[in-house]
């Protein structure tokens, strides 16, 4: 008499494609991570926290110090960047310290406002 072999799927191949699956997801996620030049204390606020993007521009302002997407940098040479944005509809996030004194706040947004540039998010504390 013949004998019948047990009945049963091979999951190797099975296997093998979820691996490739996880592998693919896992390389093709991006991960965000937030660009930060200056230690600075940000003042607290009430309001609802942004939806971060990905094509955005990062300024970061202390007492001494200015930052472009991860770059310190002086006013002039943001006044250069600002003008070759193309995109004027561009996110401009601004992380400004605190104990910045006014007159360099201003500074800077009187720059933002010569490039026409608009779309502000002022970071805060949560």
């Amino acid at each position: 008499m013949k004998r019948r072999e047990p009945l049963g799927f091979d999951l190797t191949a099975l296997i093998d494609v979820v691996f490739i699956l996880i592998i693919f997801f896992i390389v093709s996620s991006t991960f965000r991570v937030e660009e930060k030049v200056l230690n600075l204390t940000l003042p607290s606020s009430n309001g609802k926290a942004l939806e971060i993007e990905t094509k955005q521009i990062t300024i970061e302002l202390s007492s001494k110090k200015l930052g472009y997407n991860g770059q310190n940098i002086t006013f002039l040479d943001l006044q250069n960047q600002l003008e070759i944005i193309s995109d004027k509809s561009k996110a401009i996030i601004v992380r400004i310290d605190k104990s910045v004194p006014y007159n360099r706040v201003v500074k800077l947004l009187n720059l933002l406002q010569l490039n026409e540039l608009n779309n502000l998010a002022l970071v805060t504390k949560e």
